[in-house]
């Protein structure tokens, strides 16, 4: 008895191992070549991935092979795009504003202040959540009515060079590119976590937030997952040379390889 009571446990031991090794581990499965688009910012649309070229100042539209579709051009400098669904939504850097991309029409988003060098953005039902990167703070747009908070300096609370944005969770999650970390706030502003300062980022630069945090390690050459308590769960570096964005699927992952002109793809061992 006591024995097939210790065997039962073993089984039950593994299993759960098993299980958190699937919810937490991602597995390399092939690069995408991107021949000479230098890929900055990734979402998708309509089951299709979106790429932002902001060195060639242009969007790739691919199939889920990696295939081009169409390629859409005339932006100035596109970072890290997002999509309502509809259409796609395209910080200009270059022109510090935003560009509402839907078929062949495109249209400026209309804000109640001014941006400088917009880096990133997040669209989550009727929110809308900018890294507004010179001006060291986000915007946020809750249902009609914005909300600016940060401002340049180190302290919680404080950016340095926003470069992307995620709204999950009812939080906004914020890739605080130098000063090397995840901030966390509530819809209005209010400081609620810091991530990354144990593991010694360095330019944090894209972020996507679903079960898990996801956050690229620019000059580290990895990629960083925590947990939504901020615990860290895995490293992805191997290849990596300068990730800028990460994106997640169909339960693919996603990485915007900038210098190696690729994207990375993984998948969980469910």
């Amino acid at each position: 008895m006591k024995s097939y009571i210790y065997l039962l446990g073993l089984i039950l031991l593994n299993l759960t191992t098993s299980c958190n090794n699937g919810t937490k581990e991602w597995s390399y499965v092939k690069t995408i070549d991107l021949g000479s688009t230098a890929p900055i910012g990734l979402t998708a649309m309509e089951g299709y991935l979106w790429i932002a070229d902001g060195d060639n100042n242009k969007l790739i539209h691919l199939d889920g092979e990696g295939k081009v579709l169409f390629k859409e051009e005339g932006f100035e400098r596109p970072m890290h795009i997002a999509s309502d669904g509809e259409s796609i939504y395209v910080p200009e850097y270059g022109k510090d504003q935003i560009t509402i991309f839907k078929g062949d029409e495109r249209t400026k988003l209309s804000l109640v202040d001014s941006l400088d060098a917009p880096a990133g953005i997040h669209i989550e039902d009727r929110h809308i959540a900018i890294a507004d990167f010179y001006n060291h703070r986000i915007l946020f747009g809750n249902d009609g009515n914005w909300v600016s908070f940060g401002k340049e300096g180190k302290a919680e609370g404080d950016f340095y060079y926003p470069t992307d944005v995620h709204i999950a969770h009812q939080k906004i999650y914020v890739a605080d590119a130098y000063n090397n970390r995840v901030q966390v706030f509530d819809y209005k502003g209010t400081h609620l976590q810091t991530i990354g300062n144990a593991e010694k980022m360095n330019a944090a630069t894209g972020i996507y937030v679903g079960n898990e945090i996801n956050v690229t390690d620019f000059e580290n050459d990895r990629v960083l997952i925590y947990s939504l308590e901020g615990k860290l769960v895995q490293i992805i570096e191997e290849n990596l040379d300068k990730p800028t964005d990460i994106f997640i699927k169909d339960n693919v992952l996603y990485i915007a390889n900038y210098k190696g002109k690729n994207l990375m793809t993984y998948k969980r061992n469910l």
